[in-house]
């Protein structure tokens, strides 16, 4: 599979998965105005991705988003789900959470990620601005 890179725009965020290095990134913002169409082919890579079966390695997801809306909640929920079934069949899957060091809102998102996709690896990590 080709690395999949979407740069950053002032509404939606950089995705940079590299498939042969088993790392997927998002940083940035994400309120794009249709945020299922920005998000499906990273789903729809996700998801041939995670099809492979190279499962014995670890998955790195690091997630730095510093605002998203309710759309992007959305998918963003989407992805994990992805992700979460894929540790519950075997797979390691290995969520980094960033959020600023002063922003509860966004370390708070991270918790709830921890308390409803039990099977994933979450750790949570401040960062100062």
């Amino acid at each position: 599979m080709n690395p999949l890179h979407i740069p950053a725009t002032a509404s939606s965020p950089e995705v940079d998965f590299r498939f042969d290095a088993h790392a997927l990134a998002l940083r940035g913002e994400s309120f794009p105005e249709n945020a299922a169409a920005f998000y499906g082919p990273l789903i729809a890579s996700l998801r041939e991705f995670l099809a492979l079966p190279d499962a014995d390695r670890t998955l790195t997801v690091e997630v730095a988003l510093t605002y998203f809306n309710s759309s992007s909640t959305k998918m963003l929920f989407t992805l994990f789900d992805l992700l979460d079934q894929a540790a519950a069949a075997g797979r390691r899957v290995e969520l980094n959470w960033q959020h600023d060091a002063e922003d509860d809102t966004i370390r708070e998102f991270g918790e709830e990620l921890m308390a409803d996709f039990c099977n994933l690896e979450i750790k949570l990590r401040a960062v100062d601005a």
